[in-house]
Formats: structure tokens, C-alpha cells, sequence
């Protein structure tokens, strides 16, 4: 379970997190709805506890990762696995040594199993033909599943997405949602997708979050938050100019 209590968070003079509050639910998809600056990555930062709440609580699993000592917070970090917005591969490493590195730098495992690992975690996102290609010669949908294959090399149990089809065409978008949905059927990890993308909110979502103005201001299956009244939400899941959110 991942709680989020009354968290607040000022960046640069500007509140970011005013009062936000979500709980997570453990082998459920979560997906945080938003504008551009709403906060949703500022959220994720707290919950692997690279921001710390200027007042609240983020809680994984029962650990409150802003007051966690460096061991445990380490212990915390292994479980989650991060998917950037733009994958973060490292250019001059291959496919394979880009999965491979999160093992390497913090386990003991032999070579022979962490290619194992790579090897059954690239085959996951289908990309197990592309081991040694360099980041270069990869398409951003192809750069997006590696990324997805390095945070999932680890087991984790809780994965966090950043923005997961930015950048993609509608064939890619749909690509990546349905490994994304997949892996939460076939490995029953834990996730939280922050996105402004709506067709893929409905798609991988169990519970949609709108977050605005530093809270959450609604909360529901996908089918609930197609049916919300708040004016807020319908403006933003119809993507119409006139509502209550301006420029």
C-alpha cells in the first residue's frame, strides 16, 4: 500500500502539493490525471523519496520514506522501479547493458543470471531481438519498453511511470498501454502512471486521480470519472477549451 496523507510541497515560491492526499491500492494500476505543472511527476519524486513533503506523510509499504534512514530508504528504492519520460538510456551502453545496470550496481548477482534476467525481461516487452543494438538505432517506442525492462529487471513491486506515451505516435501509444496493463495481469505489481493522456488513463487504470491545484480532487474507476460532474474533470477528460481551467 502506498498512502500519500496531506502532503505539501513548495518548489521555486510556487506551491506544488497543497494537501494532497491518494492511497494506492497493492496489485492495482493507479493513474494520476493532470495538466502540464499540476505536480503529478512532483508526486512520484516523493515516493521514492527524492523530494521530501514540507508537511505530510508519503508511507510505502508502512515506511515513511522522508524520515527513513539511508539503509532503509535503500531498501525502499529496490522495491520500485522507475520508467522515465524520456527512458534515460544511456547512449554509449547497449540494450542489454542499459537492463543489466541496475543489477550490477546494487547486487552481487553472477553475470550469467543477470543476463538471464535481461534476457527474460527484454522478451517481456518484446524487444529480446534488440539486446545489442545501441540506443541509437532504437525508435522512442522501442527506447520506452527498454527503459520499461530496466525497471522491471529488479522484481519489483511497485512501478512508476512518468508520462509512459509522451512523445509516441497512436500505434506506439497503444503498444506500450497494453504491455503496461499486461504486466499488472501477468506479475500483479503495483503501479502508478502519471499521465495526461486520457485514452490510456481508461485503458491501464483500476482508480484515475485528477490532480489539481495541488490536491486531488476527484477520485473513481474509469468509468466514474467518465461520468463526473465536477466541471474541473469534464473539461480536462474532453479536452475543451471553455470550463473553468484557463491558459
Amino acid at each position: 500500500m502506498i498512502e500519500l496523507l496531506d502532503v505539501h510541497k513548495e518548489l521555486g515560491g510556487r506551491k506544488v502539493l497543497d494537501g494532497l492526499s491518494l492511497a494506492v491500492e497493492t496489485g492495482k494500476t493507479t493513474v494520476i490525471i493532470g495538466r502540464s505543472g499540476a505536480g503529478k511527476s512532483v508526486t512520484l519524486k516523493h515516493i521514492v523519496g527524492l523530494l521530501k513533503p514540507d508537511r505530510g506523510l508519503v508511507l510505502v509499504d508502512g515506511t515513511n520514506v522522508a524520515q527513513a534512514p539511508p539503509q532503509e530508504l535503500a531498501q525502499v528504492r529496490r522495491r520500485i522501479g522507475m520508467v522515465f519520460q524520456s527512458a534515460a538510456l544511456i547512449n554509449w551502453l547497449s540494450v542489454k547493458d542499459n537492463v543489466a545496470l541496475p543489477l550490477r550496481e546494487t547486487t552481487e548477482m553472477p553475470e550469467c543470471e543477470i543476463m538471464d534476467r535481461v534476457t527474460s525481461k527484454l522478451a517481456l516487452v518484446e524487444l529480446a531481438d534488440a539486446a545489442d543494438k545501441m540506443p541509437g538505432e532504437l525508435s522512442g517506442g522501442m527506447r520506452k519498453r527498454v527503459g520499461l525492462a530496466r525497471a522491471l529487471v529488479t522484481d519489483p513491486s511497485l512501478i512508476l511511470y512518468d508520462e509512459p506515451t509522451s512523445g509516441l505516435d497512436p500505434i506506439m501509444s497503444a503498444r506500450i498501454n497494453e504491455i503496461i496493463r499486461g504486466l499488472r495481469q501477468k506479475l500483479g505489481v503495483t503501479a502508478i502512471v502519471v499521465t495526461h493522456d486520457i485514452a490510456s488513463a481508461y485503458f491501464v487504470g483500476d482508480r484515475i486521480a485528477m490532480l489539481y491545484d495541488g490536491r486531488i480532487i476527484e477520485e473513481g474507476t474509469p468509468q466514474e470519472i467518465r461520468d463526473s460532474s465536477n466541471p474541473i474533470v469534464r473539461q480536462f477528460i474532453e479536452g475543451t477549451s471553455t470550463g473553468p481551467l484557463k491558459e
